[in-house]
């Protein structure tokens, strides 16, 4: 170790190798055999689940737990999978605590809820550890559809349609797919390369092929798709970053979240990615807080992370925040960042505290820093899109847009929350709308 969490600036290597292994590890250890069994027997198997209507895609939740009590986790995996392919990922990174989780009966009776997202873990991790695919294609239809992102809402549209017997040919930017499930969430949420093996996974169904290095505007067009393929469909997601617009805001040591955790998700080596020893992250996010906690654990010292609201108004989960907070990461709020200052390279950042209104007090303080990780939102990117509402693509009916032939869905549209479960459940959708309107026939 050449450095330690006291070395100034910005430096690599400042933890000893075993702490970078702990630190990164699963967040949440998959359950055995026996405990999932355990967390099984205490789900009442409602008839009428408040859990099922509390998930976005719809899961029978009751159906697959009592699959995995009566000892048949394949059965609960198909269960799952049939509604959401993307079941294994959204088992790691879904926010359960304020979905189904939440509205559990023993929840709400007890404080402690059925153990919903690590049973689904169980369940789809059994199966796909088989590298056994459930499902297979139907027929042949002729008809072929392009795919734009594959990230979960592509990657989700391009299986269903697989499997009803459609061609498709799925064109994402980067080098690997995966989207944000590869490239913009903590590394301790899905380690040991679990999202390209889910990806690999899913694949098995036949019928898609991924070109990558393929960018929307520059390789491919949304009229030279619609000319080529029977239907298209667009999961690109947020390529954009919004910008910090204070004095400084281009200081050196100022860089945006999505990289910093961008860059964690495909070092080769942990200890090698510099960290700044004053660390902080502005914004109020599930981004805030994954690089927060991550600056947190590559060794910073002291990390802070500021939002202009109340915490009752950030979009991180309470056990997002809690999560910072165990990591010992300061969390700020009613504060607006006013300047970055430093003589080159950032060396503080004047916040001014705010009202609920968000006028200003006049009060400021003054926070050290090395680094400064953005974390302010995303925005599309492109030309030629179909209509815009809010700065996404406008669409209705299982996200139809307003050019025919074109559907969107995933965090580029305006169809839900920017959950990755959210994002699979409208690539389904999407899947089963487009299947209707080629074919005549419903999904």
């Amino acid at each position: 170790m050449t450095n330690s969490p006291f070395t100034p600036g910005v430096a690599a290597e400042r933890l000893a190798d075993p702490a970078y292994a702990e630190n990164f590890s699963d967040l949440h250890p998959a359950l055995d055999t026996h405990e999932a069994l355990v967390a099984a027997d205490r789900c009442y198997f409602c008839h009428d689940a408040p859990c099922i209507t509390a998930c976005p895609t719809d899961i029978d939740i009751p159906l697959f737990i009592r699959q995995i009590a009566t000892g048949t986790p394949d059965a609960a995996a198909k269960t799952i999978l049939s509604q959401n392919i993307m079941g294994g990922m959204c088992a790691r990174v879904c926010p359960t605590e304020t979905l189904c989780e939440q509205v559990c009966v023993r929840e709400v009776a007890e404080g402690k809820p059925v153990l919903i997202g690590q049973l689904q873990r169980f369940a789809t991790d059994h199966l796909q550890n088989q590298d056994v695919h459930p499902f297979e294609r139907a027929d042949a239809t002729g008809k072929t559809v392009a795919v734009v992102g594959a990230g979960p809402a592509g990657l989700a549209c391009a299986h269903r349609l697989a499997m009803l017997g459609h061609d498709v040919v799925v064109y994402d930017a980067r080098s690997k797919p995966g989207g944000l499930n590869e490239y913009g969430i903590a590394t301790y949420k899905t380690p040991a390369g679990f999202a390209q093996a889910e990806v690999e996974w899913l694949l098995g169904i036949g019928g898609i092929t991924v070109e990558h290095d393929k960018v929307m505007g520059r390789d491919v067009t949304l009229d030279g798709l619609k000319a080529d393929f029977d239907a298209v469909f667009l999961g690109m997601g947020l390529g954009g970053v919004n910008g910090l617009a204070v004095e400084g805001g281009h200081k050196d040591g100022v860089v945006d979240a999505v990289d910093f955790i961008s860059d964690l998700r495909q070092a080769a080596d942990i200890s090698a990615l510099p960290v700044g020893r004053e660390v902080v992250v502005i914004g109020g996010g599930m981004t805030a807080v994954d690089a927060a906690v991550q600056a947190k654990l590559l060794g910073a010292l002291n990390v802070t992370l500021a939002y202009r609201r109340g915490r009752d108004r950030m979009n991180a989960s309470v056990f997002e925040q809690d999560l910072a907070a165990s990591k010992d990461v300061r969390i700020m709020t009613h504060v607006v960042p006013k300047e970055i200052i430093g003589n080159g390279a950032v060396r503080e950042v004047e916040f001014e505290y705010v009202n609920a209104d968000m006028s200003g007090t006049g009060q400021t303080i003054r926070v050290p820093a090395d680094q400064v990780l953005r974390a302010i939102g995303q925005t599309l990117e492109g030309e030629a899109l179909p209509a815009l509402e809010r700065g996404k693509i406008a669409v209705t009916n299982a996200g139809r847009s307003s050019i025919d032939g074109v559907w969107a869905g995933g965090d580029c549209a305006t169809g839900g929350d920017d959950l990755t479960v959210t994002a699979g459940g409208e690539g389904r959708d999407a899947a089963m709308d487009i299947h209707t309107v080629l074919t005549g026939v419903a999904g």
